[in-house]
């Protein structure tokens, strides 16, 4: 993947597009889309996956009801959609990925948005012939960012508080989640910890928490889940575990940071066993240098 500009200011420069000019995207910024999606990219898991850029139609309205964005999309000139084979860490990898397309999106001053939802019926699910053993957890929209915002998108904003992160404290540890990691303590790690916290996440809840482990250069991810968030739709609509969608797009931002800085590094299964966990929380993967 070639970007050509600094990720970590494509990453400042991301943000949620809702109002889109209804103007189709350059066809050479097509072309260097649809070759990406082609090439299939692979998530730090190795779940098999494709991904589709779908040109905007007719039969969009009837794909996103029930979304709570759905109302807030408007002129779009496309959507990316993947079929991920289910699996272990099938949502992790589809989060990476399509995190990775959204950040070459944005180097191109394209506009995006991600949409979850239950995709199995609509036609996102036809055109990426989608089978028994895959799922489409989301739905990104993308196109020619409009020049104004309509009022519904910002008062969708403001209520999320999208323009807004959290401090470091909650996020980042050193060595136990008794103890919050300051940037100094980061060290090198700083800048793709700083990523990670400018990261996108269903309705901005930010489930990533990193412990850096004080002897050496292992970062340890976890994923603490928002406290009955998005259950009851999951079980209603079987949607998708969303939570672990964010986690994929917390390991995007740090590995592409953490290669342009030349930190050299893997991701690894390497659970520290740390106790007490917080509540509702789980380790999920480790950087290890």
């Amino acid at each position: 993947m070639r970007f050509t500009k600094p990720i970590t200011d494509i990453i400042r420069a991301r943000t949620s597009v809702r109002t889109y000019a209804g103007t189709p995207i350059d066809p050479a910024d097509e072309a260097l889309l649809r070759d990406f999606l082609s090439s299939g990219p692979a998530g730090p898991f190795g779940t098999k996956s494709r991904f589709e850029l779908i040109t905007a139609g007719s039969g969009d309205a009837d794909a996103l009801k029930g979304l709570g964005t759905y109302g807030a999309i408007s002129r779009p000139a496309g959507f990316i959609a993947g079929a991920v084979e289910n699996g272990g860490r099938d949502l992790e990898d589809f989060g990476y990925i399509m995190e990775t397309v959204i950040l070459l999106a944005t180097d191109l001053g394209l506009g995006t948005c991600w949409l979850g939802g239950s995709f199995r019926q609509s036609r996102f699910a036809a055109a990426v012939r989608v089978g028994d053993r895959e799922s489409i957890p989301a739905v990104v929209s993308l196109g020619n960012p409009a020049a104004k915002r309509r009022l519904v998108e910002n008062l969708m904003r403001r209520s999320a508080k999208a323009d807004t992160r959290m401090p470091w404290e909650p996020l980042f540890f050193l060595g136990a989640f008794d103890r919050p990691l300051s940037r100094h303590e980061a060290g090198e790690y700083a800048e793709p910890l700083e990523m990670v916290r400018l990261g996108p996440s269903a309705s901005n809840k930010q489930p990533w928490r990193v412990v850096k482990d004080p002897e050496g250069a292992v970062l340890h991810f976890y994923l603490q889940r928002t406290k009955g968030y998005d259950r009851s739709r999951r079980r209603l609509f079987r949607m998708a575990d969303l939570q672990r969608v964010d986690i994929g797009i917390a390991m995007c931002h740090f590995a592409l940071t953490a290669e342009e800085l030349g930190l050299a590094g893997a991701w690894a299964t390497a659970d520290p066993r740390l106790v007490p966990l917080p509540p509702d929380t789980e380790y999920v993967v480790s950087w290890r240098a």
